[in-house]
């Protein structure tokens, strides 16, 4: 029955424009390759009082669910039907030996132009988890997203509790505003976007909003089963508390890996995270509320305050009770953030890297430019009307007219330097003592600057958040590789104080860099290929808080990367 309930909703969802993310109570059976077709394509939708055409895929938002078991073989042809360049990124896949098809936009491909079509392909080699895959051009990832099951090999199971059903919980956010059109006014105006209309939990604001009463996500539980919830927060520009009113939370992966089971009342997720936790419905039957609200590490930055609202109902509730609210923390609460990240482990003692061969100490913040422009009023309206940038050892990173992964493998001269700096120019108290004149002293150079790793370098990277402008939590994402997280804290990094875990720590591709702190990252450079190392927050991508990071072929066909696709877009 399970099965065919499954099948039916699977079916289902192709019948509407807008569709509820689906259950997978059991995982499909292995075959090794998966065939998905994605059309990148305007739907209509009407939210917050408001009909628009908003960039989807396949008419779905969020877009379609791809289901795979671990080492399964993905292949997803996607057409672009929309009027704007597109890419597709998988976000955690490690794409081993695959760099071409890791989607980033003149990073590892031109973009996808309208009317044309790329075909992705990639192994889920020894990974399974929650995933999730998203543009990766522009902004139109604020409504181009979607989740990736992937499933543990048949007969493998869970290392906890085999859950009663499953549940994709995606978060989101949603402006009224077209936001590839947005980002264009944002930049030309060189200040700072303004927050969103509204937050979503699987594309659903929920009650607090105008016209959404109706508009609302639920999931209807039996009293006494335990429920994994898929937690991905798929939003452009800022991190989210989440709670279920009255329900803890067991947290038991990470970024698609297994952690040690952790309980808590709430979790804190930045863009780019995904987080499997373990609900059991163990409260007397009645409506609970599961909310998305905001954490805001920075200063000064205007943001939405509203809660998104979902229901976690009780099979036997009234259908019109009140749903009892759930807690959230304050916006600012980083201990909030520190207690949840303080609990993650990996399940079992990992192969963290002892000895290092590269040691990079990468410093992340926000600049304000001087303003060149002969039209300040109009293209200067950052602080103290200079214009916003960010970046990473002071350097904005300058995206290409040509990808990079095309300009090195075909050898073209003059698209990036192998300059990236192993570490800031200048040393200062980031924390404390960082430049604020602002524009005077908090400019940043522009560059398409890339650091080169040798195969099989052993790396470590030191991130050191900083204070001009602001401190703030800055989530960082690495493309190609998950690495592990020895270490972190508040304040500058001190090599003679930091406390390092070499045992279990957790493994991850998308790390919370503590506001005004730093965090302490481990992998071995094994894949070969051009790999973005980014803020997920987009107007800090816009703004050039990323570098890119080329690890080069090793010895003999597994250590080397293949040539490009046949259909690989062109600029």
């Amino acid at each position: 029955m399970a099965s065919f309930t499954t099948s039916l909703m699977l079916w289902l969802s192709l019948l509407f424009c807008v569709h509820t993310v689906h259950v997978m109570a059991t995982w499909p059976r292995g075959r090794s390759t998966r065939f998905y077709e994605f059309k990148i394509q305007a739907t209509r939708v009407n939210k917050l009082c408001n009909a628009k055409d908003i960039v989807t895929v396949n008419n779905m938002f969020p877009g379609p669910v791809v289901y795979a078991q671990e080492d399964d073989r993905i292949i997803v042809k996607v057409t672009n039907q929309s009027p704007y360049n597109a890419t597709i990124h998988w976000h955690g896949v490690r794409q081993r030996l695959s760099c071409w098809f890791d989607g980033p936009a003149y990073i590892t491909q031109c973009p996808i132009q309208s009317g044309q079509t790329f075909t992705y392909e990639f192994t889920m080699f020894q990974q399974k988890g929650t995933f999730f895959w998203h543009a990766h051009v522009s902004w139109l990832r604020g409504t181009v997203y979607g989740a990736i099951v992937v499933y543990p090999k048949t007969g493998v199971p869970y290392p906890f509790q085999f859950p009663y059903q499953e549940h994709i919980i995606i978060l989101g956010e949603y402006w009224l505003q077209d936001v590839v059109q947005l980002e264009r006014q944002v930049i030309a105006s060189g200040g700072a976007p303004p927050p969103s209309n509204a937050y979503t939990i699987n594309g659903h604001p929920g009650p607090n909003y105008n016209c959404s009463a109706n508009d609302v996500y639920k999931i209807e539980v039996v009293p006494g089963k335990t429920y994994l919830l898929r937690l991905i927060n798929a939003g452009l520009n800022m991190e989210n508390f989440f709670a279920i009113a009255n329900h803890k939370l067991t947290i038991v992966e990470a970024d698609a890996e297994y952690t040690k089971p952790f309980s808590t009342d709430r979790v804190m997720l930045g863009p780019g995270q995904t987080v499997n936790v373990l609900v059991t419905a163990d409260q007397p039957i009645g409506k609970y509320s599961m909310a998305m609200g905001p954490y805001m590490s920075a200063q000064g930055v205007s943001f939405q305050n509203i809660s998104a609202i979902a229901y976690f109902q009780y099979l036997g509730a009234q259908p019109n009770s009140l749903a009892l609210p759930a807690t959230l923390p304050r916006f600012n609460d980083n201990l909030a953030v520190k207690t949840v990240m303080d609990g993650l482990r990996s399940l079992n003692p990992v192969p963290v890297p002892k000895e290092i061969d590269a040691n990079l100490f990468v410093t992340i913040g926000l600049n304000v430019q001087k303003c060149r422009s002969g039209n300040p009023q109009q293209n200067c309206r950052g602080l103290n009307n200079g214009v916003m940038a960010a970046s990473m050892n002071n350097i904005s990173f300058i995206k290409p007219n040509v990808s990079v992964l095309e300009a090195y493998y075909k050898k073209i001269d003059g698209i990036f330097t192998e300059d990236f700096p192993e570490a800031p120019l200048k040393f200062y108290d980031f924390v404390n003592g960082a430049p604020n004149n602002i524009p005077n002293d908090t400019n940043s150079m522009n560059g398409t600057r890339t650091k080169v790793l040798e195969f099989g370098t052993r790396v470590q990277i030191i991130l050191q958040d900083t204070a001009t402008v602001t401190t703030e939590n800055h989530p960082i994402h690495l493309h190609g590789y998950n690495f592990y997280v020895v270490g972190y804290g508040t304040g500058n990094y001190d090599p003679q104080t930091a406390n390092f875990n070499l045992i279990d720590p957790p493994y991850m591709n998308t790390i919370g860099v503590p506001v005004g702190g730093w965090a302490a990252i481990r992998f071995t450079a094994d894949n070969p290929g051009v790999w973005f190392m980014h803020c997920h927050f987009d107007i800090h991508q816009s703004w050039g808080l990323g570098t890119v990071l080329i690890v080069k072929n090793g010895k003999g066909e597994l250590e080397t990367l293949p040539h490009p696709p046949a259909d690989f877009p062109r600029c």
